[in-house]
């Protein structure tokens, strides 16, 4: 699948949100394999009580063997929600009720012959519920207020980019391998497959911690692209400590974040202050000259003047 012809209705119509299951199917996904750096120390922390788990239940070892390939993953793992931003319980419901043999033959897809806990087993689907739930309840879900802001930051930004830049500026940066390519085309990976027709269909990005671009969909009518967020595991650059003393360590990390236009959200979930106090700090560097504010659609973008740009680049 390595492009989606699309049309005027599906681009009106196309939503971005998050999905509380397709981050629990992304940190088990990093739970089985070595993750980027920045995901290294969550990965490092739960690790222990993975392992141990999937050696007290060998459905799930085995689940966990055969729904992750290379470039494939177990479809049942990667349905799209039937709406954004859903409870996971409500995105399990569906998952829960499939049949073994709908199980079996995603499996198949990704690895065959199946082992014969798998391939001779009943309840397969709530083994797979029972996992995720597992998974999210102990790795993700303390997290999620703050991964969440990360993420509704994120879809803030870009889709606050589609008054001015169109539909090429929402899809930069999306992935390495997806792109606007005019004329109702979407490239959405490298694979060579024909083109897939979505138009009169439904299209959603959701918004999400994983480690790269991945297409999904729910025939006949549903297709989705999730993509990679960082913001809650990324380390944040050093201050210079003169421009720490000069601004205080709040209003610096706010000046610094600010390199690129950045709305109000998007800083409390970079710097995880209150949203009361980076008002103050934004009211206090706009104030200064340090920083410009513009208002796009409902969020107020804020940005480095010359002077807020000479003040971090020349206080070292």
């Amino acid at each position: 699948m390595s492009e989606f012809i699309v049309d005027a209705d599906v681009l009106a119509n196309a939503r971005f949100g998050t999905s509380q299951l397709t981050e629990t199917v992304s940190a088990l996904k990093m739970l089985r394999e070595p993750a980027q750096p920045w995901y290294r120390p969550w990965r490092d922390a739960h690790l222990a009580a993975f392992t141990a788990q999937l050696d007290a239940q060998p459905v799930w070892k085995a689940l966990v063997d055969s729904a992750f390939g290379n470039r494939w993953t177990a479809d049942f793992l990667t349905v799209p929600p039937l709406a954004p931003d859903l409870d996971i319980e409500d995105e399990l419901g569906p998952l829960s009720a499939l049949p073994d043999d709908r199980i079996r033959a995603d499996l198949a897809v990704v690895r065959s012959p199946l082992p014969p806990v798998l391939a001779n087993g009943s309840g397969l689907a709530l083994h797979v519920a029972d996992l995720l739930r597992w998974v999210w309840t102990t790795t993700v879900e303390a997290e999620w207020p703050r991964r969440h802001r990360v993420l509704q930051a994120d879809i803030v930004s870009r889709t606050s980019r589609l008054s001015e830049q169109g539909w090429s500026g929402v899809l930069r940066g999306l992935g390495p391998d997806v792109r606007w390519l005019g004329n109702g085309r979407m490239q959405v990976n490298r694979s060579n497959f024909p083109p897939t027709d979505i138009r009169g269909r439904d299209l959603m990005f959701i918004a999400a911690h994983s480690r790269g671009v991945n297409v999904s969909w729910r025939l006949p009518d549903r297709y989705a692209l999730s993509y990679p967020v960082t913001g809650i595991f990324a380390t944040a650059q050093p201050l210079a400590e003169p421009l720490v003393r000069l601004l205080g360590r709040n209003r610096a990390r706010i000046l610094v974040e600010s390199a690129a236009p950045i709305s109000t959200t998007a800083l409390v979930a970079a710097t995880g202050l209150p949203l009361a106090t980076v008002a103050d700090h934004l009211r206090v560097l706009s104030g200064a000259g340090l920083l410009q504010r513009r208002r796009s659609g409902r969020q107020v973008l804020y940005w480095q003047t010359p002077t807020g740009q000479a003040v971090t680049t020349s206080v070292t």
